[in-house]
């Protein structure tokens, strides 16, 4: 079955089903991160990606707030994109030895991760606000205020050394 399934017929079912599109990316980012902070070595990396995992246990939190407040039940669809920049990760990262072309390589994994979040947060806001549920965009804004503040935060890290380190 594609991502539009033949179970989406409006908009509600759409906002639900993007809903547990991200739900269920949140959760594999959860159990990929603790990978990726063993293998940063940079202090400043690891400690990014440690704050963003317990940022994540924050996005899975609200989330289930947004499913208990708009009567949708919590649970995921599997998503195929999170689940391919996940193994794309994975496998750039199994192929690096240098250690610090593989900080740089984690980085431009991680945010290809965040673009992705940023993406769905974005469209669950607005759909949220087209629906009427003012409550449910603001949870979803906090999530996608912060997936866009880690992305900042990981440019600033290439850019402040990482990538010229690399190179």
């Amino acid at each position: 079955m594609g991502w539009f399934s033949k179970d989406i017929a409006t908009m509600d079912d759409l906002f639900v089903h993007t809903l547990q599109d991200i739900y269920y990316a949140e959760n594999q980012i959860r159990k990929a991160l603790p990978d990726m902070v063993a293998k940063a070595t940079s202090p400043a990396l690891k400690q990014g990606f440690e704050t963003h995992l317990r940022e994540t246990e924050g996005h899975i939190g609200r989330l289930k707030e947004v499913f208990r407040m708009h009567g949708a039940q919590e649970k995921g669809v599997t998503c195929p994109a999170i689940d391919g920049i996940i193994k794309e990760a994975n496998e750039i990262a199994g192929e690096v030895e240098d250690k610090q072309v593989l900080d740089a390589a984690l980085i431009a994994a991680a945010q290809a991760v965040e673009h992705y979040e940023i993406t769905r947060y974005g469209t669950l806001v607005a759909w949220a606000k087209q629906l009427g549920r003012e409550d449910c965009a603001a949870l979803l804004k906090q999530n996608l205020d912060e997936e866009a503040a880690t992305d900042e935060k990981l440019t600033k890290l290439a850019m402040g050394g990482i990538n010229r380190k690399a190179a």
